[in-house]
């Protein structure tokens, strides 16, 4: 990227001045306070299914996710977990609803987070065992709270789920782990509702300062989800709130991961991989940009490299999109593309002479090699093994 587009990021209305939370550790993870927005995801295998889940888990990572959840409702489930942390290739979190042991038995297991309601989990002593467990076991504990799951006496009080009601249901909890000495804590108030699920964290944010897990639960599919997620985590994030990201899809857990970072990409908050800047087409397009895009996405999606890519169809914008991008190529006529490096003018690609995508890829790795190079040893030894 050009020193003038790295300006450009630098302009003050681009900039998101993040909440300032405490960092708490989750396994290897630090989580809140200056440490980059963690993005997780959940599998959706039975736990009890090593291959599968372990398959899934990784897959994950592969694709950049920070900290994997898994369902453990059964002890077969937490009786697969040392096998699952084993082979996994990143901190697990346990998701525990009801049964106690089930969380004993996660963080024995090597759990880096136990995913609990403490107001679900019984009498007293049985969330001091929790809690006492994940003290001795060095796990993080996520408060998760939901609109569709409420204390029935919140909901007697407040009539409906409302912000108020899950924010006094998060801070209720808080204070049974904090009556007890836990404070390694994240929380979450989510709801399928993005204004309920909004403003609860924006209430939540101001009420405490431990990290927050923000998603908007029960998205829907891909389209629908992704579209609800972007409007609400995008609100959240571009006021400063979340620490932590889930987008909930009911689609394959590695797209909830690709789907987290574009948002936090196309936000600033984080880089990973290529971004594909291109035009939607229209008549003055000088080859099928929709077919190029597709198939360039798919092509780089090994690239783990943060780089920016710019596909236009003509020489409209081709040129100053170009001008804040590592590679930029752009239609020209008469069969003959221009191509940009870092900003400025390299060559231009005459049809037939080989295929843009591969071009464009071969351009991509090339650049990619030189970034990774120029890198700190450390920075560089660090993102092979996060690729790895």
């Amino acid at each position: 990227m050009t020193d003038e587009a790295h300006l450009h990021d630098l302009r003050p209305w681009r900039q998101v001045h993040r909440r300032k939370s405490r960092k708490i550790q989750v396994g290897s993870l630090e989580m809140g306070g200056d440490a980059p927005i963690a993005v997780q995801s959940m599998t959706n295998t039975l736990t009890s299914d090593i291959d599968g889940t372990v398959g899934q888990v990784n897959r994950c990572f592969d694709a950049g996710a920070d900290i994997m959840r898994v369902s453990c409702p059964d002890e077969a489930s937490t009786a697969a977990l040392p096998e699952i942390v084993k082979q996994s290739k990143g901190p697990i979190s346990a998701d525990i609803h009801f049964h106690y042991k089930r969380a004993l038995e996660a963080a024995d297991a090597g759990a880096a987070e136990l995913r609990i309601n403490p107001g679900n989990i019984g009498e007293a002593m049985r969330v001091k065992e929790v809690v006492k467990a994940a003290q001795d076991h060095g796990c993080a504990i996520r408060i998760g709270v939901n609109a569709g799951s409420l204390e029935q006496d919140l909901l007697e009080k407040y009539g409906e789920p409302c912000p108020e009601a899950m924010v006094e249901s998060a801070l209720d909890h808080l204070k049974i782990l904090e009556d007890l000495g836990f404070t390694n804590t994240n929380i979450s108030v989510k709801a399928s509702d993005i204004f309920l699920s909004v403003a609860a964290y924006q209430q939540l944010a101001e009420a405490c300062d431990y990290p927050l897990h923000i998603g908007i639960t029960e998205a829907g599919g891909m389209r629908m989800g992704t579209v609800k997620s972007s409007i609400g985590l995008g609100m959240l994030l571009w006021s400063g709130i979340g620490d932590t990201i889930r987008v909930s899809l009911s689609a394959e857990p590695e797209e909830e991961v690709r789907v987290a970072y574009d948002m936090l990409k196309s936000m600033g908050l984080r880089r990973r991989g290529v971004t594909v800047i291109s035009c939607p087409s229209c008549a003055r397009q000088q080859f099928n940009v929709i077919k190029t895009v597709e198939k360039l996405e798919e092509a780089l999606a090994h690239i783990t490299t943060p780089m920016t890519v710019s596909v236009i169809g003509c020489v409209v914008n081709g040129p100053g999109e170009a001008m804040y991008t590592d590679i930029g190529f752009a239609g020209g006529g008469k069969g003959s593309h221009q191509v940009y490096v870092g900003g400025q003018t390299a060559h231009r690609l005459r049809e037939g002479d080989t295929d843009i995508v591969d071009h464009l890829v071969s351009l991509v790795e090339k650049k990619a090699a030189e970034i990774e190079a120029e890198k700190p040893e450390a920075d560089t030894t660090a993102a092979k093994a996060a690729a790895e």
